[in-house]
């Protein structure tokens, strides 16, 4: 019943300093200065799959045969404020974990800056408290939801798919994994220890290229919502936006600026454009003043045609060396 899975990790590894006189290229500056993180949970299943007793029984009332039907039940009720709660702090470090890394090439790793180790393991450490709580939280309620699908399963319900408790059925970890090849490999088998060394090079090239995608696909995504919401009108009135449409852009600039690895000149730019086109513009002032909300989507909807152009279609960079 109970399920682990592994969200997006991070990667890389310590043994690499971030002295910029080593780091030769976009690539080489990423593995210097970052290191892998995994954040993995255990999550326990509310949906569990008919009995082929059950779906046979359920198939013969449509007249169809068993094996073409696939049905499953839900033990319990998720829209319950308790099971929110609990839902809503996985969220929390989803968004945590990602919004403070880069993506790395390789199921459930992502990349963090070394300096923000500490603070990571701490704000993850709080995370995983308030985890704890909300699962005790939801432990109260535990009976209250039995008895609810009970009632609603019918005949489904089978108490044998109910733990006695919940306690330990819900849970997040992270550690550091090392992306690099093992240095014992250099000794029993240089040939292989240079293949790895090259499969790992290949993979933080990779990293930097999915790092600016997706700097610029969300770059394209806020931008799209702002000029969405600050342009045309909704019964005859100028649409509304909230003060998070402006929130959310000034969020990503601060992102970009530490997150960023200096090996997009052009996506800089963009950045730039956009944070001098709403910089010192506070959200009333776009809800007041027309001519300011139709010179700001101008500026944003030239920029957003140039984003739009990187972002479709487009083929792989190389990578080149800049010193740092």
């Amino acid at each position: 019943m109970t399920a682990t899975l592994v969200d997006a990790p991070a990667p890389r590894a310590a043994g690499r300093t971030s002295s910029s006189s080593d780091s030769h290229s976009p690539a080489d500056y990423l593995r210097g200065i970052t290191a892998a993180v995994r954040v993995a949970f255990t999550w326990f299943g509310t949906r569990k799959t008919l009995s082929p007793e059950q779906k046979a029984e359920a198939a013969d009332t449509f007249g169809a045969e068993g094996n073409y039907l696939s049905a499953a039940k839900k033990l319990l009720d998720t829209k319950h404020p308790a099971f929110r709660a609990v839902t809503s702090v996985r969220h929390q470090i989803l968004s945590y974990w990602k919004g403070n890394s880069l993506p790395y090439p390789e199921p459930g790793i992502r990349l963090i800056r070394q300096d923000d180790i500490g603070a990571f393991n701490m704000h993850m450490t709080t995370h995983k408290a308030d985890l704890d709580e909300a699962i005790s939280g939801l432990n109260i309620h535990y009976a209250e939801l039995k008895a609810t699908a009970r009632d609603r399963l019918g005949r489904l319900y089978n108490a044998s798919d109910y733990p006695a408790s919940l306690t330990g059925l819900f849970d997040v970890t992270w550690d550091f994994p090392s992306v690099e090849p093992p240095s014992y490999l250099s000794r029993l088998s240089p040939e292989l220890y240079q293949q790895e060394s090259e499969r790992v090079a290949a993979r933080f090239d990779e990293a930097v290229r999915l790092a600016e995608e997706a700097f610029l696909a969300e770059l394209d995504r806020l931008i799209s919502h702002l000029t969405e919401r600050l342009s045309g009108q909704e019964d005859g009135k100028p649409k509304v936006f909230r003060d998070s449409a402006i929130e959310n852009l000034t969020e990503f600039f601060g992102r970009f600026r530490r997150l960023n690895i200096r090996s997009n000149e052009q996506l800089e730019q963009l950045v730039d454009q956009v944070q001098g086109a709403v910089r010192g513009i506070e959200p009333q002032s776009l809800r007041n003043d027309m001519p300011l909300r139709q010179r700001v989507v101008n500026q944003l909807s030239g920029i957003q045609s140039v984003v739009d152009g990187l972002l479709v279609d487009r083929p792989r960079r190389n990578i080149l060396r800049r010193p740092r």
